[in-house]
């Protein structure tokens, strides 16, 4: 007969046996979720025939970034031949980027270039394979050091108040990207090959070429960007040198400054048009403009129409917009690194050849369509004309514009005279941003060749700008697709009056209805 001790020790061993069970089953269970993080390096042979067939169109059959796409690229795709990469977590003084750098760039792609992000399209094992390849371009020993992060410093107030001092001191970065981050320094950049390139706009991290992390904004200030005028802050020799609690002090500083009110929002095609009692706002520093819900949009080249654009530098237009009884006004705001005056010493200095003016224009349908159908969203065309509000910069001799002119498509633009059509424009520049404010009657004109503005009802809108320094000019510009504007209709009373009728219509029904309900009882005998 079995012991009490003897039962004890027989479970004991039939648990030992189910734990070591469940143990194995969870190595094979975490090994096998596991394994795409630990994959076996990539495959040269199938990397290069996936390289041909998504990568080469840009970067060359060779890799040296003389694909058939590469002209019309800013900025131009990567020469895997010197093996220089601008995004890297390797040590500042190594060359090359360690594996997980380029598998990062191929995976997400590069915000703010023409670089795609493929894991969507390709698989890791894929990714993997295409990196393989891309290193076979050019022989380099592997990184032997990373970025040395020390102890993070997490954000704070105080932490970001160091941080903005270190940026503004001396100019150590301001001098390129401006007092407010906004890219607006005094300096013309090129890149070792000879290319335009422009001071990030901190204030618009989904532009960032890694991430708006700390941790990433880190890596780059201690490594720079190779190949470009942003240098390393570690370097020995450099008078900006900064220690590790520096540069998290920085990073944290760089992180805070993203306007993400600014950010494009798929959702919101609508500018909500809010109704104010008296006049409308003239200047862009109207306090009035708070009342009105921004709405921003992508610009994008104009690639339809010669001459067309391919190198644009402005890349965002957030809209607001106010009307009264007799007027409307919008205020139109975008960041531009240059303000382009021509004749200016400074800003041609800093412009490409040929500079000239800055401008922002509004594309409106000249009869409010009933349907869904609109105009050509580039100047209109022959049976749906447009009527176009432009404003301009100016030079060291003119003032600043305001043009009217209607469309009729982009060879037929007639040119109508802004004062009698009523269009007033008034901008501001500061701190690397214009703001500029159009008012216009909200009935102005002759019918027939002139927009009447309505409320409650979808108007299409769209808007184009141009950069004077980046070469700009005429068809040279970029653009947005037809968008929305509505005047709401002020609410005042009106909801209150319409619940009170419904209620009073349903009372009275319910009277009636008793009313009626007693007539047809019975009489009591």
């Amino acid at each position: 007969m079995p012991t009490t001790r003897n039962i004890d020790e027989a479970a004991m061993r039939r648990g030992a046996r189910a734990i070591t069970q469940l143990a194995t089953i969870a190595l094979i269970v975490c090994g096998a979720l596991a394994a795409p993080a630990f994959a076996q390096s990539g495959d040269k042979v199938k990397g290069a025939e996936i390289y041909a067939q998504r990568c080469a169109w840009c970067h060359g059959e060779k890799g040296d970034g003389q694909g058939p796409g590469a002209a019309r690229l800013v900025p131009p795709p990567r020469d895997f031949t010197f093996g220089l990469y601008k995004i890297k977590s390797s040590g500042f003084d190594e060359l090359g980027a360690r594996e997980d750098d380029l598998i990062r760039m191929i995976r997400d792609g590069m915000p703010g270039t023409s670089m795609p992000g493929w894991k969507d399209v390709l698989s890791e094992q894929d990714i993997r394979d295409v990196t393989a390849h891309i290193t076979t371009f050019v022989e380099l020993d592997k990184p032997k050091k990373q970025v040395d992060y020390g102890t993070r410093i997490a954000t704070s107030a105080e932490s970001i108040e160091q941080g903005k001092k270190l940026f503004l001191e001396g100019d150590r970065c301001s001098e390129c990207h401006g007092k407010e981050g906004k890219g607006d320094g005094i300096k013309s950049l090129k890149d070792d090959a000879g290319f335009r390139t422009w001071p990030r706009n901190l204030t618009k991290p989904w532009t960032f070429r890694a991430s708006n992390d700390p941790k990433d904004i880190f890596a780059r200030i201690t490594n720079g960007i190779p190949g470009t005028q942003m240098p390393s802050f570690v370097e020995p020799a450099s008078k900006d040198k900064l220690t590790i609690e520096q540069r998290w002090h920085i990073a944290n500083y760089v992180a805070s400054l993203g306007k993400t009110g600014m950010r494009v929002r798929p959702e919101r095609t609508v500018i909500r048009a809010a109704k104010l009692e008296g006049e409308v706002p003239t200047t862009p520093e109207d306090a009035r403009w708070k009342q009105a819900e921004p709405a921003t949009f992508f610009l994008v080249p104009q690639l339809i129409a010669k001459e067309r654009f391919f190198t644009p530098s402005n890349d965002t237009v957030t809209i607001r917009a106010l009307y009264g009884d007799k007027d409307i006004a919008l205020l139109l705001e975008w960041d531009d690194r240059t303000k382009s005056i021509p004749g200016d010493e400074r800003a041609e200095k800093i412009a490409d050849p040929e500079i000239a003016e800055d401008r922002i224009a509004v594309q409106l349908p000249v009869e409010i369509p009933k349907g869904m159908e609109k105009p050509y969203f580039i100047m209109g065309d022959a049976a749906h004309p447009v009527t176009l509000w432009q404003w301009s910069s100016g030079t060291t001799k003119t003032a600043e514009s305001a043009a009217l002119a209607v469309a009729r498509g982009i060879e037929k633009v007639e040119a109508r005279a802004a004062a009698a059509g009523g269009l007033t424009a008034k901008g501001a520049y500061r701190d690397g941003t214009w703001r500029v404010v159009m008012k216009r009657p909200l009935a102005a004109g002759d019918p027939k060749d002139d927009i009447r503005f309505a409320e409650g009802v979808f108007i299409p809108i769209a808007f184009s700008a141009w950069d004077g320094s980046n070469g700009e000019k005429e068809s040279r510009h970029t653009l947005t697709t037809w968008y929305w504007l509505l005047l709401e209709p002020p609410r005042g009373n009106r909801p209150l009056f319409a619940a009170l009728g419904v209620f009073l219509l349903i009372v009275g029904g319910e009277a009636w209805w008793a009313r009626a309900a007693t007539a047809r009882r019975p009489r009591e005998s």
